[in-house]
């Protein structure tokens, strides 16, 4: 029987492949709080960036809140960034992460979590519990301070 599917489309399992290597244990930051996501996330972004237009990083962390990679995952204007949760979703799959911090900056300066800040985190966690993946907090940050979801019980 013909095959309906063009060959040209099928993959066979060697045609992809992923090639994980964990950093080592005692080069790996923890996160025990929100301040030291705050604290690591700064040293690792450019500060200007904070006031100038709104970004959005994703913190990926072994089970025992070990860091395995920062990453900016979107930038947008002063108004707004739009985020691809699927983006999001193929960096925790590629560094076998269990735990997620998502941080995104308010350029105004207004820590105030916004209706849309809330209807993605609950979309980010309607789709990390069908994967096993725990969000541990999403920040905002700006030049002055942050504000955590997981402080004011929003999460």
């Amino acid at each position: 029987m013909k095959s309906i599917v063009p060959s040209t489309l099928l993959l066979s399992s060697s045609e992809i492949e992923l090639h994980y290597k964990r950093p080592l244990m005692d080069s790996m930051y923890l996160i025990s709080n929100p301040e030291d996501a705050d604290t690591i996330l700064r040293t690792y972004i450019r500060p200007e960036e904070i006031d100038l237009c709104e970004h959005f990083w994703v913190i990926l962390m072994t089970t025992s809140n070990r860091i395995l990679c920062i990453s900016k995952v979107a930038s947008g204007t002063t108004v707004g960034v739009q985020t691809n949760l699927k983006y999001i979703f193929q960096l925790i799959l590629k560094t076998n992460a269990a735990h997620v911090v998502l941080v995104h900056n308010h350029p105004g300066g207004n820590l105030k979590v916004s209706a849309s800040d809330i209807k993605e985190t609950k979309k980010f966690l309607r789709l990390a519990k069908l994967m096993d993946v725990t969000l541990l907090d999403h920040i905002i940050i700006t030049s002055e301070s942050f504000s955590s979801f997981a402080t004011e019980r929003l999460l």
